[in-house]
């Protein structure tokens, strides 16, 4: 069964930040790819979801974008930046947190704590 694809689109921006700040810089496609082969396929990202996540990323300081030509077209690579980084393992702890939480609530029987 494939995972709620609600639950993956508030995960949104931790799985960005985490893949680039463990792969490096990446383009879009190599974004989708990589989070495909990671989830065993069962996160799908489309352009109309990861796109706008990439420009507020980009606005909020931390995304930074280099464009090279690959061929005869244009390739904008993603970057994270330092505050990036940080939002990163921010937002890693508070994923932990709540998955934590989540798994006292769904393991809990009566009678117990």
């Amino acid at each position: 069964m494939k995972p709620n694809a609600q639950l993956f689109k508030g995960s949104l921006t931790t799985i960005v930040l985490k893949l680039l700040s463990e792969e490096g810089r990446m383009y879009g496609y190599e974004i989708t790819r990589r989070a495909r082969e990671l989830s065993a396929g069962a996160l799908e990202l489309t352009e109309g979801a990861l796109y706008p996540a990439l420009h507020k990323l980009e606005a909020e300081g931390l995304l930074e974008v280099s464009v090279e030509t690959v061929g005869n077209r244009p390739r904008k690579y993603y970057s994270i930046t330092p505050n990036g980084r940080k939002e990163a393992t921010a937002k890693l702890e508070e994923l932990k947190a709540f998955i934590g939480q989540m798994q006292a609530l769904l393991l809990w029987r009566p009678g117990t704590a």
